[in-house]
Order: C-alpha cells, then sequence, then structure tokens
C-alpha cells in the first residue's frame, strides 16, 4: 500500500535531520528556514522482529519487511494560509499526504536559528493546527456556498451536509482540530467529511525534539500522541557502527516513529514464509482475508477459495508447517475471515 506520511514543522526544528535519520538518504539541512522547497520522498523499513523469526525457521533466503512513505515537507510559518512562506505550495504538500507527523522543537540551543527567536513548544503546535485550520475554513466556506443553494431548494442531502459544514465550522472557529466531533458523526456523515479532503482531518503523531529523550515532558505535550526523539543523536547513530554504539551505551529510538506512523494510517501486517522469502503485507486493519490477498495480486482477491491461516506465534511454537497442519493448530478460512495482525496465511486459489 501506497500511503504516505507527511513531516511538517516550523522551519529550523529537525524536519529534514529526523527525515534523514529516517531514511539515511542526505538532505539539504542547512540552518536557515525554506532550505527544502520541493518534499523529499523516503522510503522506511518498518521494524518488526517476527520477520527474522519466521525466516530462521523457515530457512528464508530473502526478507522484506513492511515500508512507509515518509515525506519531508518545508516548513510552514505564520501566515501559511495566505501565501506566506510558500504556505500554498507547501499546504498542498500536505494535502496529499494520509497521515501528518509534526516535529516540534523542545531543546535549546543559541545556534540553531528559530523562526520566532524563543522555543516554545505549545506555541509552535498552535501555529501549525491554526494554519491548517484557517486552510480549511476556507475550504470549507466555499463548500457551503455551493451545499446552500441545493438545501434551500430542499435536498435532504444538501440539508445533511449543510449541518456538518457548520459543525466543523465551529470547530474551526473554537481553533480546534476537528477529530473529537467527527468521531461522534455516523459513517455516511464521515464520508461527506472525507470528501472535502480537509488537512485536519488527518491522523496527527507529534514528535518532540529534545535533548534529553528522559527528561519529563510538560502535561500539556505529554497528554498529545507522540514520539520522543532526540533527532540529532540519530542522525549521529546512522554513521556509527553497531559495535561503537553499542560501546557507547546508545540506542536509536527512530523505529518507534516508524511503529507509530504505522499504527496512525490504521494498518497492521500479516505475513508469508517460506525458503525462497518471508515479506510482512500491510493491509487496513479490519480487512477480510480476500481483500488482504489483492496485497499481494488482484488475482488472490477475486479468484479466492479459501486461505489456510496460523498465527505466527502458534506456527512458530510448532516449528515447522507441516507440523503445524498435521497437529491442528492450522485452520482453512473463508471470505469472511477477519485477518489478525501477525497471522501467517497461505492463500488458495
Amino acid at each position: 500500500m501506497a500511503l504516505q506520511v507527511g513531516i511538517v514543522g516550523l522551519p529550523n526544528v529537525g524536519k529534514s535531520t529526523l527525515f534523514k535519520a529516517l531514511t539515511r538518504k542526505v538532505v539539504d539541512i542547512n540552518n536557515y528556514p525554506f532550505c527544502t522547497i520541493e518534499p523529499n520522498v523516503g522510503i522506511v523499513e518498518v521494524p518488526d522482529e517476527r520477520l527474522a523469526k519466521l525466516a530462521k525457521m523457515s530457512g528464508t533466503k530473502k526478507i522484506i519487511p513492511a515500508v512507509i512513505e515518509f515525506v519531508d515537507i518545508a516548513g510552514l510559518v505564520k501566515g501559511a494560509s495566505e501565501g506566506e512562506g510558500l504556505g500554498n505550495k507547501f499546504l498542498q504538500n500536505i494535502r496529499e499526504v494520509d497521515a501528518i507527523v509534526e516535529v516540534v522543537r523542545v531543546f535549546e540551543n543559541p545556534d540553531i536559528i528559530h523562526v520566532h527567536n524563543r522555543v516554545e513548544p505549545t506555541e509552535d503546535i498552535e501555529i501549525i493546527n491554526t494554519e491548517l485550520i484557517l486552510a480549511d475554513m476556507e475550504t470549507v466556506a466555499k463548500r457551503k456556498l455551493k451545499t446552500g443553494k441545493d438545501a434551500r431548494a430542499g435536498k435532504k442531502e444538501s440539508a445533511i451536509e449543510m449541518m456538518i459544514l457548520e459543525k466543523l465550522e465551529a470547530e474551526f472557529q473554537a481553533v480546534r482540530l476537528p477529530h473529537a466531533m467527527i468521531a461522534t458523526l455516523s459513517d455516511e456523515e464521515k464520508k461527506v467529511v472525507k470528501s472535502l479532503q480537509l488537512l485536519t482531518t488527518k491522523p496527527f503523531l507529534y514528535v518532540y525534539n529534545v535533548s534529553d529523550i528522559d527528561r519529563p515532558l510538560n502535561p500539556e505535550l505529554e497528554a498529545r500522541p507522540h514520539v520522543k526523539l532526540d533527532i540529532k543523536i540519530e542522525e549521529e547513530l546512522i554513521e556509527m557502527s553497531a559495535e561503537e554504539i553499542e560501546e557507547m551505551g546508545l540506542e536509536s529510538h527512530i523505529g518507534d516513529l516508524a511503529k507509530q506512523a504505522y499504527a496512525l494510517l490504521g494498518l497492521m501486517t500479516y505475513f508469508t514464509t517460506g525458503v525462497e522469502e518471508t515479506r510482512a503485507w500491510t493491509i487496513p486493519i479490519g480487512s477480510t482475508a480476500p481483500q488482504a490477498g489483492s496485497a499481494i495480486h488482484n488475482d488472490f482477491e477475486e479468484k479466492f477459495i479459501r486461505a489456510e491461516v496460523i498465527h505466527e506465534t502458534l506456527l512458530l511454537e510448532a516449528g515447522s508447517w507441516s507440523t503445524a497442519r498435521d497437529t491442528g493448530a492450522l485452520r482453512l478460512e473463508g471470505k469472511s475471515y477477519i485477518v489478525a495482525d501477525g497471522d501467517v496465511i497461505v492463500f488458495k486459489i
């Protein structure tokens, strides 16, 4: 699944350095605003220790992990929704991704410029949120002009849509991201919201760029879905060998971000394993067996007959596919089966 996570934030908070640490790609990380104009795109592996265990059991020649695309989007500034700092271009880049990781500077360093000449992480979050809200307010206002005419003409669907637009507008006027409000809507009403392609409705995860990963955050920052990273240390770790990292007693936490971004997108993993290849397949949570099969090939969904399924923990306990079959641990599942994270599957078509 080609889903993308956009890395956003104010200029000089560590976005491009984080991108480099995540993807091991060389990007422009100069100490001045807007050094990133066109977004950088990188493929990042999702750490999963289950893969190595399955590969060892199967004697696999090749391991293929699940991956996520990260997009390094240039820094937003106050006034971006009105075009400030190439804001219109950057907001469009955000509109094209599936989820948002917002990097927030928490560390103090007088040698690294802050665009507002101070380090106030809560205010920085509010600036980014406000610019996204202002952009979405314009989208909603334009939609209301069209929908209002249809609602006044007596169209029931338009009256419902108008109600949803007004709820969104109320959230924006209160300077709130509308996630909590949207959660109260019906599935049909949520489809109306989705059709608007709003920036503020995308899943959010905060990355707090800290100088001490063990230092507690203030309660307001702690309450948000987040990952703490010393991004400068993470950048330095990619230049070091495993032996050097162990000798210095250092530890990378970059994999935590990839895992949480994966969950943020509502994704999970099932496996196929054999001598030639052990592979993690990415599917949306709640996928049926045929839908899961389509990750491999469309034929696996269209011509699905049944699937042999076993959870990876049970397969590893059995020690082999044939033993799992002989002991009855292997199950046959049909079209209605909802795949669980960690299932190992062989599809029959």
